[in-house]
């Protein structure tokens, strides 16, 4: 006989405990879920979020730094217009290091247009890159003839491989887990400011507060 009450008991704590959010509605304060939509939209509005942003600087980073040792190269084999012109206009695939050069560039363009640009949230564009750069480099190595070519014929190969490897970790670790992140934030407290918005439909106003006017005595 006394299990029905029971049983309504249980269910209605039950229902109770179900809806944690409605109370947790009741102790957020509008004012600092409206300050951080505002602040994810001044972030959208100003193109790419600052760890995208950071990504672009290093790829620009790779093409630079690898520009800047084959410029090197150029000058320690004898001077850059004569050695220029062996490695670009009489390439040859075991001695030139153009190709790594073209390799950066094909990197940066690549990167460049679907990270910054197109603003993708993916991970194919970096794996393509960082999958060709390590099949040539391989290669390149296995095949031609940079290692009796001195210093360079290790540091270009090496470095390259290594910062094509390091995009790939900042991207997949960084860049598209944070963003995610603050998208999820961002459309949990539009969500909470909507509740919040049901809840407390506005702030009463002045002129609903009122008092009677005063009778006269003995009325």
């Amino acid at each position: 006989m006394n299990r029905v009450p029971g049983d309504a008991e249980n269910a209605h704590s039950s229902s109770v405990e179900s809806c944690p959010s409605l109370r947790d509605v009741h102790s957020i304060n509008p004012a600092q879920l409206m300050a951080r939509i505002e602040s994810y939209e001044g972030r959208e509005k100003k193109g790419i979020s600052d760890v995208r942003r950071t990504f672009c600087l290093f790829v620009t980073f790779d093409l630079l730094f690898i520009t800047l040792l084959w410029i090197i190269e150029l000058n320690v084999k004898g001077g850059i217009e004569t050695t220029l012109e062996k490695e670009v206009l009489h390439y040859d695939y075991s001695s030139s290091y153009f190709d790594i050069f073209l390799l950066a560039v094909f990197r940066f363009k690549v990167l460049i247009l679907a990270y910054a640009m197109c603003r993708l949230r993916h991970w194919w564009a970096i794996a393509f890159t960082t999958a060709v750069t390590s099949a040539f480099l391989l290669a390149k190595v296995i095949i031609s003839q940079l290692f009796s070519q001195g210093a360079f014929g290790y540091v270009l190969p090496i470095i390259s491989f290594i910062l094509a490897w390091i995009e790939t970790w900042f991207l997949d670790f960084k860049v598209l887990p944070q963003e995610a992140e603050e998208e999820n934030r961002f459309l949990i407290a539009q969500d909470a400011s909507e509740r919040a918005a049901l809840l407390h439909p506005g702030v009463l106003s002045d002129g609903q507060f009122y008092s009677p006017p005063e009778s006269v005595a003995g009325n």
